[in-house]
């Protein structure tokens, strides 16, 4: 299995430090989540049934009907490479490592594209997969170019997969609303915006063929009852939604200045982490993990992702760490701003 963040059970083994006392910034899930209230008896009682209004409240957030539940977005990344013969696959390079681990595991051609070699490489692909905004980097595509090479892949029956996991925060940027069109697979989940990553809900938007196929695959019940009835009302909660996007734009640009106050490179990111292109990765995650802070560590290129720390006692904690460790080794941080403002 490929390595995720929030491994902080695994962290509190090996470095000897009570799982407690850990503040774990590895994960791009939002820490201030929808507050799940008390289920009713029935959620646990019943198998989950379709017209239970989880479909209605999706096509209303998402702006479109043509959808399908699924456990979680993974479950399409890895079941979606079974749907077709095998072919020549782009995935985006940096990004998301499930969607080229699911797809040479189906036996398809993969190939690892930069964002500047994307545009070229459209017209010979079978399949052409991104995250938007991508994870780790941030990176955002004009919506005019993502149709543009939806209509050239679908020209051959060819898809471009969206995984738009971390969308939530700007809906306005999103393909989901053109959901239908030949080519097109949109990925959408509740794990990161909504901070219900346990309840594994996500969904699939595409031409009806594709989410019929899917859905064979997927076999009954692939959503079970009690995530169904939370998702749905989290979907519901417009009152919520739009406050969280204001809190959220508000911790996106703390995160980005406590980073650069210790002029650690943030080249990139979202409302929900940040980007820190860093040759030293290395060490960074490891004198945090040694103060009880868990950070997501990519290797190639090297740089370390930071999540939102969550509440205010964990904002002063990742700063001060931050700090500390710049004061400790001056000249992997440049000139210092004394004192810490936060």
């Amino acid at each position: 299995m490929l390595e995720h963040g929030g491994g902080l059970r695994a962290a509190a083994i090996h470095y000897g430090i009570p799982l407690s006392d850990w503040l774990d910034v590895s994960t791009g899930i939002n820490p201030q989540g929808w507050p799940v209230p008390l289920l009713p008896p029935t959620a646990w009682q019943r198998l989950p049934e379709i017209g239970d209004g989880l479909e209605d409240a999706a096509a209303a957030y998402y702006g479109t009907a043509q959808l399908l539940p699924v456990a979680g977005s993974q479950a399409a990344i890895q079941t979606l490479p079974l749907l077709r013969e095998r072919g020549q696959v782009g995935v985006l390079y940096p990004g998301y490592a499930e969607h080229a681990h699911a797809w040479r595991r189906a036996g398809h051609e993969v190939e690892m594209l930069p964002v500047e070699a994307l545009e070229g490489a459209v017209d010979r692909l079978d399949v052409l997969a991104l995250i938007h905004p991508n994870n780790p980097t941030g990176q955002r595509f004009e919506r005019a170019t993502l149709l543009d090479w939806r209509a050239r892949l679908a020209v051959r029956g060819g898809w471009l997969v969206v995984d738009e996991a971390f969308m939530d925060a700007t809906p306005e940027d999103s393909l989901a609303g053109e959901a239908g069109l030949p080519g097109l697979i949109v990925l959408r989940s509740l794990g990161k915006f909504f901070g219900l990553a346990g309840a594994r809900v996500g969904f699939v938007m595409a031409e009806s063929a594709v989410l019929e196929r899917l859905q064979e695959a997927l076999g009954p019940w692939a959503v079970s009852g009690p995530a169904r009835w939370v998702a749905m009302q989290a979907l519901k909660d417009r009152d919520w939604q739009a406050q969280m996007r204001v809190d959220l734009r508000q911790a996106e640009e703390r995160l980005q200045e406590i980073l650069q106050r210790q002029r650690l490179p943030v080249a990139g990111g979202t409302a929900l982490f940040q980007w820190v292109s860093l040759p030293e990765a290395e060490y960074w995650q490891e004198a945090l993990a040694q103060r009880g802070i868990l950070v997501r560590r990519f290797a190639d290129p090297p740089g370390l992702r930071f999540g939102l720390p969550g509440a205010e006692s964990a904002w002063q904690r990742l700063a001060l760490a931050l700090a500390e460790m710049c004061s400790e080794r001056s000249n992997r941080c440049g000139e210092l701003n004394h004192g810490i403002e936060l």
